[in-house]
């Protein structure tokens, strides 16, 4: 079998569904969405002027541009394996092909573009991309900025008036000769171009909001040309001699290793640029919200087998190299495309417009399109890459790459900049720094760095500093320890535990195991202050104050029953001597009802809560001070205002990746949103949503619900008993009865309840309880799970399964239609400044859902875990 051909299932069943990826099901007719229409207009406006552009900056004939926008979005539209990515030329790809028009002509330049396609469909077939995507980040931005700074310098010379040379450092030596002898005309259209470009898309206020629809680039090409021909200047404008005369590909002429090595710099560059597109759009695809279709992710594979492609039919009918663009892209993304159906039809827009619309583009002047690539170079070189690159202390790598693609070209400057990348990885696997010191009778020894066995021998000299029986502290920073480095640590340990000191280990190492304990001849009390865990242990973690407990305060992940075996009295069946509770176990479980332990005795809590405390000083303080600070001075700016369960199991900064200052969290009983007015009888969750969309200006509201919640088990449990005994209008939220039989009082609360969730209610009293009330306002999310006219919510394509994660479902879905009818939601969704968001997270699975809302249907859509690199230019 063919290393190309896919494998088909054998399964009979399955065989009659199978289809390749992003292909629509056998048997169906072809459908054009309205979104694939409008976005491929949108990526054609773009990508008209924009082709023409980096024709220009290459040196290579301007109908070159427009053959291969044509052929990235019919061929690589249709073959490759992402399908909302556009291809076609790219200006990462203007330095290397400008140098081989140079060196080699325009007619060998297109036959190395076939080669390098080739190349790109052998590599395909090894199923090699994934392994482009371990270039080092640093390597890959740093690539792109050099040949940002490149082409911004050789597009400067037409900008002002004249002709860029033939290397970068011949561009910067000219540039004062035509700084004095420059064309008014030129830098005239040129500058107004850049305001255009520039100014563009923060056009104010609601007809801003209009005009900024239609691309900035073409506002700025179209602006430029209708002024200079209302005018009368004479400018240099844009040449496409007829297709008859078009030049296609001929036989490769020169030497054979610089041949080579051109064909392995265009491979190189088309594939890595590609490959990080498609990660990159998947990226903007799954960061989309409403009711649009997602395809499913890329399949780098195909996507270097359809780029190969479109590289082979480029090169061969004389148009520039192909890769994935990531300007056209994103707005392909941002537009709505929904199929790989808008990148074909913005193909056949270029081809229609290369062949009809030849007069207009003859309007156009050479020194407004120079303007537009140049502006893309600068761009290219990204602060945020900038930022990135220090914040991870890869400087050195991006510098060396972009010095050597400007001063060599694009393969000299990356793999100068792979070398300086892996001496940075072995310096930094070498280089560990540990110190030692005393604060307050414990000492500390801080490694900074990977434990390696070159390390060891500066390991043994600060361990040994530390005197016998006394506390110690190991602060573990990196997150690699070889195998000698583990034995040192662990000898160590066993000897000053046989000596009577105590030992605790931190830092991302901190869950070692070990098989140290006290020697047969320690005595009794020795032994007690040690507090060695026994060989299967997960953590060494010691403190005279609270012998007998291995366990971390706090411990991440786990869920303890952790007192202080000195504290604990056999009288009370609640202490226990740090003993993990069982899984699903809660607080509760661990003391009889109303039991006097929890309530009385604050003591091991507070010192547990203290411990907390002061691991989160040691250890993470140092790391947020300056952002914290800096908050503190700025403002809280959070982005979004996020509605949770205040459930324990549901950690909204774990769940989305988020620090300080990015969520404005609202948390309570069943992440409930009452209606507004007077009814509801709450004002605080209406007042967090007022003052998070008026004051703090949040872009999104996410109403996050959960699996198991046991709120929606109360009212499941209880709901019918409440609307019967209360009245409740489920269309008006509100409830007619308030007197002494009002649901979920103390008596409506089931056996079930008490054992599982939150009740409606507890203790005596002869009116409903506040969390009773409280509840109320969900029982218009009871109703809808059974109103026959609503779609039923499905997850991940399948039905709830069972009538607790139907009822957990349906309460986001109403839940954001209370949220609409509050004056300050539906005036900023009217406006188009806040978006709504449905969240669902699967506590056993860890799994997030992201809600999808049409008329049909209601489904909640897994999120999948996202790869890859920021897309580059």
């Amino acid at each position: 079998m063919s290393a190309c051909a896919p494998a088909h299932a054998t399964d009979s069943a399955r065989a009659q569904h199978s289809h390749p990826p992003h292909s629509p099901p056998p048997g169906r007719r072809f459908r054009l969405a309205g979104a694939d229409v409008s976005a491929a207009v949108a990526v054609f406006l773009i990508a008209l002027p924009l082709s023409l552009g980096i024709a220009l900056a290459t040196g290579a004939p301007l109908q070159a541009g427009l053959v291969a926008a044509a052929v990235g979005g019919l061929v690589a539209g249709r073959l490759g394996g992402s399908p909302l990515q556009v291809s076609g030329p790219a200006a990462g790809l203007t330095v290397v092909t400008a140098d081989l028009i140079a060196r080699y002509g325009w007619r060998t330049t297109c036959a190395i573009t076939v080669l390098a396609g080739l190349a790109q469909l052998g590599l395909g077939c090894l199923r090699v991309a994934r392994a482009a995507l371990a270039v080092s980040p640093a390597v890959v931005h740093g690539m792109l900025a050099g040949i940002g700074v490149t082409i911004a310098v050789a597009q400067l010379h037409i900008v002002l008036g004249g002709s860029p040379q033939s290397s970068v450092l011949d561009n910067f030596r000219a540039l004062p000769d035509q700084l004095a002898d420059l064309d008014p005309a030129a830098l005239a259209v040129s500058a107004l171009t850049l305001a255009l470009l520039l100014l563009w898309p923060r056009l104010p206020g609601r007809t801003g909001r209009l005009l900024r629809r239609a691309p900035a680039p073409l506002v700025a090409v179209v602006g430029a040309t209708a002024v200079a021909s209302l005018t009368g200047l004479m400018l240099t404008r844009v040449d496409l001699p007829s297709w008859r005369s078009h030049a296609l590909a001929g036989l490769p002429e020169g030497p054979v290793l610089g041949l080579v090595a051109a064909v392995l710099s265009t491979t190189l560059v088309c594939s890595v640029q590609s490959l990080l597109g498609a990660v990159a759009v998947d990226k903007l695809v799954a960061g989309r919200s409403g009711p649009l279709a997602r395809p499913g992710r890329s399949d780098l594979d195909r996507e270097l087998l359809g780029q190969g492609a479109a590289n082979v039919v480029s090169g061969a009918l004389g148009g520039l190299p192909v890769a994935g663009v990531a300007v056209r892209s994103s707005a392909n993304v941002r537009a709505g495309a929904v199929s790989r159906n808008s990148t074909m039809l913005h193909g056949v827009l270029v081809v229609i417009a290369a062949l009809l619309m030849v007069p207009l583009l003859e309007l156009i002047p050479l020194a407004s399109l120079a303007a537009l690539v140049m502006a893309v170079g600068i761009q290219m070189v990204s602060l945020h890459h900038i930022r990135t690159v220090t914040r991870h202390r890869e400087v050195p790598v991006y510098a060396v790459t972009t010095l050597g693609v400007v001063v060599f070209g694009v393969l000299e400057g990356v793999a100068l900049g792979v070398g300086v990348a892996v001496a940075l990885a072995l310096h930094r696997l070498t280089r560990t720094r540990i110190t030692h010191d005393e604060q307050k009778g414990t000492h500390y020894v801080r490694v900074r760095g990977q434990l390696t066995f070159l390390a060891v021998p500066r390991l043994s000299r600060a361990l040994h500093l530390v005197p016998h029986g006394a506390d110690a502290v190991v602060e573990l920073g990196g997150s690699f320890m070889d195998h000698a480095a583990y034995e040192s640590l662990q000898d160590w340990q066993r000897a000053h535990l046989a000596q009577g000191g105590t030992v605790e280990f931190t830092g991302r190492r901190a869950g070692i195991r070990t098989d140290a304990s006290p020697p047969a001849g320690s005595t009794p009390a020795a032994a007690t202050t040690a507090s060695a865990p026994p060989a299967t242990a997960p953590t060494v973690s010691t403190a005279t104050a609270d012998a007998g407990c291995h366990c971390q305060p706090w411990t991440p992940w786990r869920n303890h029953r952790c007192a202080n075996v000195t504290d604990a009295d056999p009288a009370r069946p609640g202490d226990q001597s740090c003993e993990p509770a069982p899984e699903g176990a809660t607080a509760a479980d661990s003391a009889p009802p109303h039991s006097p332990a929890l309530l009385v005795r604050p003591g091991p809590s507070r010192r547990q809560l203290a411990r907390g405390l002061s691991t989160f000083q040691r250890a993470t303080a140092p790391h947020v001070r300056d952002e914290l600070a800096r908050l503190a001075r700025e403002g809280q700016q959070p982005s979004q205002l996020f509605l949770a369960c205040a459930d324990s199991r549901v950690v909204t900064s774990m769940i989305t990746a988020s620090g300080p200052g990015d969520l404005f969290v609202v948390r309570n009983v069943g992440n409930l949103v009452p209606p507004p007015g007077e009814g509801s009888g709450d004002d605080s969750v209406a007042a967090g949503i007022e003052y998070a969309v008026e004051v703090l200006g949040v872009r999104s509201i996410t109403v996050c619900g959960h699996s198991g919640c046991g709120a929606m088990r109360a009212l499941l449990d209880s709901g019918a008993v409440a609307r019967s005994s209360s009245g409740h209008d489920a269309a008006s939220g509100s409830d007619t009865d308030s007197g002494s039989d009002a649901p979920f009082g103390p008596d409506s609360r089931s056996e079930s309840d008490s054992r599982s969730g939150p009740g409606s209610g507890s203790g005596s009293g002869d009116g409903p309880t506040p969390l009773g009330r409280w509840l109320r306002n969900g029982l218009p999310s009871l109703d809808r799970t059974t109103d026959p006219t609503r779609p039923g919510p499905l997850l991940a394509g399948r039905p709830p399964a069972d009538e607790v994660e139907r009822l957990c479902l349906a309460n986001v879905v109403q839940q954001l239609e209370h949220l609409r009818a509050h004056d300050s939601v539906a005036r900023a969704l009217r406006e188009g400044a806040l978006e709504l968001h449905g969240l669902y997270f699967h506590v056993a699975e860890a799994q997030a859902y992201l809600l999808s809302e049409t008329e049909e249907e209601v489904v909640f859509t897994r999120v999948e875990a996202a790869e890859g690199l920021p897309s580059p230019f």
